[in-house]
């Protein structure tokens, strides 16, 4: 937005008009974002949880700056519907109308009560002024530098809580099973090593999930380099320590059951392996519910059930086994072997095609924020049309259920009114070209 002339120039009607049509646009376009940021899954999680550490000090001053923004919208809000109202008295506006609206569209004409005594970047906790006075367009600079840092803190904690503690309650339920059968071979606390380290693991993950869900920030690493709200990643040093501990000792657990009778060992395997083609099995059937929820217009594959016959052969194996029927054992073994390594490919192949859409809309979401970056790099990230075609591309994709089909057409016509408007870089020097026509 830029309603900026010579300094003390008075505009005239058709500049106020162009005016006044950017700014509803950008009132459109902040309520939008605002609403979003409102909505957003990650918000309302923050406000019901009980949180500590460097989460809660950050949360606590989000929402002072989400109430300022709030603050700061109303008042811009105020003061262009001001503006509207004066342009409306008569079709051909007096000077005196013309001076008023002048100082409404260009001068400090906006006044916020209790803001923030900082300049472009205000300090939400920092002393308080009575009042504060803005142009629209500093007004507009206040709100954006305030929503990057509202939405980054809560993009990052709605990240970590999406990755981590889901991932941590799959490894805990591995360690259960592993601890049963560290049980069954004799690896117990206090007489194998394993099964103190066992018992350390278990320990590790309650207390490792438990500050993922009080403090998730604590476990976010921000992109270097990265100014765009969320750009980083969660943290997951000390998920994956646990995990290569807990691989360990299953390596020792499956020495244990070497050294006793090959059967046993192989039949331990395939239980190990069907178990993890169900539990795969069980994520694709949860994923395909939440791609069913989250993108529309999309075929999804159905996922199957567990394959009952294995099971039943596996228990005829082990039956074997118990009756010394090695005879019987040995080709069904080979057989179950063979059958379970596929059931699990099938699995992993079946969660794969379930979770392609969602990986889709990922990509989607990364390309426009990729473009979007390039516009502002090259003093574009003003342009009306650019910001329209992005926000419509953008509502497209975080949106739910998401079209991927439309929101990847919004993303191309985004592309391609950045690209257009990259390349008339150099003939917008001799004069404005309104692309709104090509479009």
């Amino acid at each position: 937005m830029s309603v900026a002339g010579p300094p003390g120039s008075v505009m005239d009607r058709d500049e106020v008009d162009r005016a006044l049509v950017r700014l509803d646009a950008e009132h459109e376009a902040i309520e939008t974002s605002l609403l979003a940021l409102q909505d957003h899954a990650g918000r309302r999680l923050l406000e019901g949880a009980k949180l500590t550490g460097t989460t809660q000090e950050r949360w606590l001053a989000a929402e002072r700056q989400i109430a300022l923004l709030w603050t700061y919208f109303d008042a811009y809000a105020g003061t262009l519907r001001t503006a509207r109202e004066v342009r409306e008295r008569r079709r051909w506006p007096n000077r005196e109308d013309l001076q008023e609206l002048t100082r409404l569209l260009r001068g400090q004409s906006v006044t916020v009560a209790g803001g923030s005594a900082s300049g472009a970047a205000p300090s939400i906790t920092g002393p308080a002024k009575l009042t504060e006075h803005f142009t629209l367009e500093e007004l507009v600079t206040r709100m954006n530098d305030l929503y990057a840092h509202s939405l980054d803190m809560v993009v990052a904690a709605d990240a970590v809580w999406s990755a981590l503690p889901a991932r941590i309650d799959l490894l805990a339920a591995e360690l259960q099973r592993t601890r049963r059968l560290a049980h069954s071979v004799g690896v117990r606390p206090g007489e194998h090593p394993s099964g103190d380290d066992l018992e350390r693991i278990t320990r590790e993950l309650a207390a490792l999930r438990e500050q993922v869900v009080s403090d998730p920030l604590a476990f976010w690493q921000p992109a270097q380099g990265s100014s765009a709200p969320g750009g980083g990643r969660p943290g997951t040093d000390r998920y994956d320590h646990a995990a290569r501990a807990l691989e360990d000792v299953r390596r020792e657990i499956d020495a244990v059951l070497t050294v006793r009778q090959d059967a046993e060992a192989r039949l331990g395997r395939l239980r190990d392996v069907l178990s993890r083609a169900d539990r795969t099995l069980a994520e694709a059937r949860s994923a395909r519910g939440e791609v069913l929820a989250k993108i529309a217009a999309s075929e999804v594959p159905a996922v199957s059930g567990p394959p009952t016959a294995l099971q039943e052969q596996l228990a005829m194996a082990a039956d074997y086994r118990r009756n010394a029927q090695w005879h019987r054992l040995s080709p069904l073994l080979e057989s179950l072997e063979e059958k379970a390594e596929d059931e699990l490919l099938r699995a992993r192949e079946s969660l794969t095609a379930v979770t392609a859409p969602l990986a889709v809309r990922a990509e989607l979401r990364g390309r426009l924020d990729a473009y979007k970056a390039k516009v502002a790099r090259h003093g574009l990230a003003e342009d009306p049309f650019l910001i329209e075609r992005y926000d419509a591309a953008r509502r497209m994709l975080w949106s739910a259920p998401c079209d991927l089909r439309v929101a990847e057409q919004a993303v191309l016509r985004y592309q391609q009114a950045a690209a257009d408007a990259l390349a008339q870089r150099v003939p917008q020097q001799g004069g404005p070209t309104d692309r709104r026509g090509e479009a």
